[in-house]
C-alpha cells in the first residue's frame, strides 16, 4: 500500500502553501501527544515541500499506529487512550524544532501505567491474532493431502493403483516408472512457469529450472551416444504427438507432403493417417498432404521396393519412418538411400523402441536419419511426454561433387531454429517443469549399465512371449519379434481384437486392439498387441512370461466359446459371461500370479 496514502506528516511539510496540520495528533504509547505550536507562522520564504524518504528516516508510518523513533529516547507515537480531563494524569510538555517547525512532545504522567500498557498489550494482541487468524485460513486447505482434500479422487487413485497391482499389464506402451521418477512428477517444480529455452525464458526466477532444463538436455545426448556439435534436442513437448507435429510445422508450409507407414501396417496416426473412405483424423493429415506406404500383406514386414516406388512418385518432402506396432527392425541405410533420391527429410519416431535404441538393443537411427522423435515413457520408462533430436553444425554432403570449385563444407543444417520455435510460441506454452526434472532422472538411468540389462530382458521376455504362443498354435503377425511388442493375429480362432481384448480385461489382463492386414491384403479389426515392458519393470523373467502366454491363450479359448455361444450379432455377446466360472476363476489365477511382484515405487 502508498505510505503516502496513510499519513499527513508527509505532505506539504515547510511550505508557505501547505494547509493547516491538524493540532494533536494521537500517541501510540498513551503518554505522549505530539502538537504544533499554534503561535508558529511559515517564513515568508518557502521552504521546499520534504520528501516522504527523509520523513520515514525518522518516522515509521503504519497504517492508523504511526511511530517516532529518537535516538536518545525511544518514544511510540499511536492510538491514546487517555482523556486531557483525567486527574491521575499529568503532562510534561517538550518543545522542538523539526525542520522548521517548532513542535512540542506533550508526555504524560499516568497513575497506573501497568494498566495502560495492559489496553495497548491487549489491542495488539486482537489486531495480531486477526491476522494470523486469516493467514492460517489460507495456509490451511494448501497443506492437506489428496485424502483429506478430495475423498473421491483419492479412492480413484486407491483403486487404480490397486488394478495396477493386481492385474498382468502387456500393453506395449505402457510401463511403470521408478519412485524418483515419480517424485519429480509430484514436485514443486509444477509451480514455475518458464516459457521460453533456457537463458532466454519470458519470466524471471528461471536459474535452477534453466539449469534443470540444460542438465536434461545434456543427459539426453549422453544416453544415445551423441555429439552435441552434431546435434541437438528440444525436452519440452508434452508428447510426441505434439513433437512430431512440431517438426512438421516447423520445417512445412501447410499443404506440403509427408509419407508414413499406413496405421493398419503398424504406423502411428501422428504420421499423417486418414481412413480408407478419406477421412483426415490426425493433425499431419489435416494441414499437410499425407500418403501412406504399407507391409506386404503376405509376411507382414515393410515392402521397400514399392515404397521407394512411391516416394519416388509422390516426392515428400519428409519421409517418415517409426510406428506404434511394428514387431520388427527398420533398416535404415535403405531409408536413408529412398530419402535422398526422393530428397526428402528423414524423420524417425522411435516412441516405442527409445529404450532399445539407447541400450544399443536396437539398430541406431542417428546415423542415418536427420531428425528423430520419441515419446519419454514406454520402454524409456520415464515421465509421459515427448523429445525432439535434430541435426545441427555443417551438412554431410549427401555425393562426393565432381565439380572441383562446389565445397557443401559451410552449408549448415536448419533444423534447431525452425523446430524450437515451432514448439514454443508456435504450438505450446510453458513447459512443465516437472516433466523435464522427472525426464532428467530417467535419462540418467537409461545411461547405466543396470538399465542396459533391463532393457536386455525386455527383449528376452518378448521372445519367450512369442514363442510360448507359437508353441500353441497362435499366428504372430511376421511370426515373431525383434523388439518389445508381438503382433497376435486372432482371426483363425475367430475373434476380432475388440472381443478378445475386453474378456482379457474380465480377467485382469490389459492388452489393445489393432487392426492388421490380413492375406489377401484387407484391413481385418483381428489383431491385438502385447509388450513386456512393464511387467519385465515388475521383475518377470522368461519363465514368468510363458505362464503369461497360458493365461493368454486361455482368454482366447473362453472368448472364442462365448462367442460362439451367445453368436457374433448379439449387440453385447460377452455381457453374460463375465460372471462365468471359467472367467472368475482364471482372474483369480491371474490375481494370485500378479501380486507375487512387487509395483515399482509404490506402497502396497
Amino acid at each position: 500500500m502508498d505510505r503516502t496514502a496513510q499519513s499527513d506528516l508527509s505532505l506539504g511539510f515547510g511550505s508557505s502553501h501547505a494547509l493547516p496540520l491538524p493540532p494533536r495528533i494521537p500517541i501510540a504509547d498513551d503518554s505522549i501527544t505530539l502538537q504544533i505550536d499554534s503561535s508558529f507562522r511559515p517564513s515568508s520564504n518557502p521552504i521546499p515541500p520534504v520528501p516522504l524518504q527523509l520523513l520515514e528516516q525518522r518516522f515509521d508510518f503504519t497504517g492508523s499506529r504511526s511511530r517516532v523513533v529518537e535516538e536518545d529516547d525511544d518514544v511510540v507515537v499511536g492510538d491514546n487512550d487517555v482523556e486531557d480531563g483525567d486527574d491521575d494524569q499529568r503532562e510534561e510538555e517538550e518543545q522542538f524544532i523539526l525542520l522548521g517547525h517548532p513542535m512540542k512532545f506533550k508526555r504524560s504522567r499516568v497513575g497506573n501505567s501497568n494498566s495502560v500498557s495492559s489496553s495497548s498489550s491487549c489491542k495488539r494482541f486482537a489486531i495480531d491474532s486477526g491476522v494470523e487468524s486469516r493467514r492460517a485460513g489460507v495456509r490451511a486447505w494448501g497443506n492437506q493431502s489428496i485424502e483429506e482434500a478430495d475423498p473421491e479422487i483419492y479412492e480413484f487413485m486407491e483403486k487404480e493403483k490397486q488394478r495396477q497391482f493386481r492385474g498382468i499389464e502387456l500393453i506395449a506402451s505402457e510401463n511403470f516408472v521408478c519412485r524418483a521418477v515419480m517424485e519429480a512428477l509430484g514436485s514443486h517444480l509444477t509451480n514455475k512457469y518458464s516459457e521460453g529455452m533456457p537463458g532466454a525464458r519470458y519470466y524471471t526466477g528461471n536459474q535452477y529450472i534453466d539449469q534443470i532444463e540444460i542438465l536434461c538436455q545434456e543427459r539426453a545426448l549422453t544416453a544415445f551416444g551423441l555429439n552435441h556439435e552434431k546435434w541437438g534436442v528440444n525436452v519440452q513437448p508434452y508428447s510426441c504427438t505434439s513433437a512430431n507435429f512440431a517438426v512438421f510445422a516447423g520445417l512445412l508450409m501447410p499443404g506440403e507432403r509427408v509419407m508414413g507407414l499406413d496405421s493398419p501396417s503398424g504406423g502411428h496416426m501422428s504420421h499423417g493417417y486418414y481412413t480408407p473412405g478419406g477421412k483426415k483424423v490426425s493433425g499431419a493429415s489435416i494441414f499437410f498432404e499425407s500418403f501412406p506406404y504399407k507391409v506386404d500383406p503376405r509376411t507382414g514386414y515393410i515392402d521397400y521396393d514399392k515404397l521407394e516406388e512411391k516416394a519416388l512418385d509422390y516426392r515428400p518432402k519428409i519421409l517418415i519412418c517409426g510406428g506404434s506396432s511394428y514387431p520388427r527392425d527398420w533398416e535404415f541405410p535403405r531409408f536413408r538411400h529412398i530419402a535422398d533420391k526422393c530428397g526428402a527429410v528423414l524423420m524417425f519416431d522411435m516412441a516405442q523402441i527409445s529404450g532399445l535404441v539407447a541400450a544399443k538393443e536396437s539398430p541406431n537411427p542417428f546415423d542415418y536419419c536427420d531428425i528423430v522423435t520419441s515419446t519419454t515413457h514406454k520402454s524409456l520408462r520415464g515421465p509421459r511426454g515427448g523429445i525432439i533430436f535434430y541435426r545441427r553444425g555443417l551438412m554431410k554432403p549427401k555425393k562426393p561433387s565432381m565439380n572441383p570449385n562446389h565445397c557443401e563444407s559451410n552449408i549448415q543444417y536448419e533444423y534447431e531454429e525452425k523446430i524450437n520455435f515451432s514448439v514454443f510460441p508456435s504450438l505450446q506454452g510453458g513447459p512443465h517443469n516437472n516433466h523435464i526434472a522427472a525426464l532428467a532422472i530417467a535419462l540418467k538411468q537409461a545411461a547405466s549399465p543396470e538399465y542396459k540389462l533391463y532393457m536386455r530382458q525386455v527383449k528376452k521376455n518378448a521372445k519367450a512371449l512369442a514363442s510360448a504362443l507359437i508353441s500353441r498354435k497362435c499366428k504372430l503377425v511376421t511370426g515373431g519379434t525383434d523388439n518389445h511388442l508381438l503382433l497376435w493375429d486372432l482371426t483363425p480362432l475367430g475373434l476380432t481384437g475388440k472381443v478378445y481384448e475386453k474378456v482379457c480385461e474380465m480377467c485382469h489382463i490389459t492388452v489393445n486392439k489393432v487392426a492388421i492386414f490380413s492375406e489377401n491384403g484387407v484391413i481385418s479389426p483381428g489383431g491385438v498387441r502385447i509388450g513386456s515392458p512393464a511387467m519385465t519393470s515388475r521383475g518377470c523373467l522368461e519363465s514368468d512370461f510363458e505362464t503369461m502366454a497360458e493365461f493368454l491363450y486361455r482368454a482366447a479359448q473362453i472368448a472364442s466359446a462365448g462367442q460362439r455361444e451367445h453368436g457374433k450379432l448379439q449387440k453385447d455377446p460377452l455381457k453374460s459371461i463375465y460372471h462365468c466360472k471359467d472367467i472368475a476363476d482364471l482372474r483369480n489365477q491371474v490375481e494370485a500370479f500378479a501380486t507375487q511382484f512387487a509395483m515399482p515405487a509404490f506402497d502396497m
